[in-house]
């Protein structure tokens, strides 16, 4: 009842995984250079911005992100369309990003990570942007359901988060 009573109030929805994303992607990725001529942290969109700027401001690297334009006169399966996506920053030659624009911009590896990774559309089209070399590690935290078969793929990241979760209810009590 504790935990349920405090969500109206704080969601998990606002848990900051950083820490736990770069401790489980560095022990994959061994050789990545974290400084700002090699890396940059891109939200995917406007909603994930303040995110973004605190895993920036966290790893003193720069910040780009993606204005999703959407054509508001239609709706496609219950959302309206992008018609368009625009980068705001620095370019992205040579440093870490998000998957085919930032491919297409030359950014050398893509990380992708996300705090509660759903998969709703499956997995075929991350097989497919893996194989074709568009992404390169997918980090999602096991604070949902991880299926045994997203668990056995070559670029899937699990991302541990037990012991903050157990911190979390235990200063919530």
């Amino acid at each position: 009842p504790r935990v349920q009573n405090a969500i109206p109030l704080r969601g998990f929805e606002t848990v900051q995984p950083i820490y736990q994303f770069l401790k489980y992607l560095l022990k994959v990725e061994t050789d990545l250079q974290i400084d700002s001529d090699h890396m940059m942290v891109i939200s995917p969109d406007e909603g994930g911005m303040g995110r973004a700027v605190f895993f920036a401001n966290v790893l003193g690297l720069d910040l780009g992100m993606f204005y999703k334009r959407r054509d508001y006169t239609k709706i496609i399966n219950g959302r309206n369309p992008i018609v368009d996506h625009e980068f705001l920053g620095a370019s992205v030659e040579g440093k870490l990003d998000t998957a085919k624009e930032l491919k297409r911009m030359k950014a050398r590896k893509v990380f992708i990570c996300t705090t509660f990774g759903l998969f709703t559309g499956g997995l075929k089209k991350f097989d497919e942007y893996y194989e074709n070399g568009i992404i390169d590690r997918v980090l999602t935290t096991n604070l949902v359901y991880q299926t045994p078969e997203l668990l056995s793929k070559p670029y899937y990241i699990n991302v541990d988060m037990s012991k903050y979760i157990a911190l979390i209810i235990d200063n919530l009590n």
